[in-house]
């Protein structure tokens, strides 16, 4: 029987070895540091636009089109505030432990939906370091705030690069 136990506890820890609970106090910094910038869409989006051209070339509709001529269109308006609101809705159920598998469920549907465009690692990795670039330079950034979004970060595309990988995360 023990060894019936421990046989699940060992297939239960190894079918998602990279999911965990943020720590509480990292999930306030993120949440805390989110509130500040999240009012913010079209500017966030630009930013990650401008840095990543490549990014803005996957959508149909700003594709081959002048970034600064598209930043002041209600269709980039719209779109940066999908972008963000799920970005919000996915920092608002961290660290609730009912919350996990919603979080599963949101992060599996956007990693499936992107897979099914054909969108690699490498641009959820610009998409990251873009947001990082913009969040150092609109709060305060310190060693704690790195390490917190890094955790956030690595906790959305655990599940998202599953999905990439044809392996959604249960």
């Amino acid at each position: 029987m023990k060894f019936l136990i421990l046989a699940l506890c060992v297939v239960a820890a190894s079918a998602d070895p990279h999911w965990f609970m943020m720590p509480a106090d990292e999930v306030e910094l993120v949440q805390n540091t989110w509130n500040q910038v999240k009012t913010k869409e079209v500017d966030i989006l630009y930013a990650i636009f401008k840095a990543y051209p490549d990014i803005q070339a996957r959508f149909p509709m700003f594709a081959g089109k002048s970034l600064d001529t598209v930043k002041g269109t209600s269709a980039f308006a719209l779109h940066a505030s999908r972008i963000v609101n799920f970005f919000s809705q996915y920092i608002s159920l961290l660290g609730s432990e009912g919350s996990q598998p919603a979080i599963k469920t949101m992060l599996n549907q956007m990693g499936q939906k992107h897979k099914n465009r054909g969108v690699p690692k490498q641009q959820f990795n610009e998409f990251e370091t873009a947001v990082m670039s913009y969040m150092k330079s609109h709060v305060t950034w310190n060693a704690n705030l790195e390490k917190a979004w890094g955790d956030a970060f690595d906790k959305m595309y655990s599940v998202i690069f599953t999905n990439l990988d044809g392996q959604p995360m249960i």
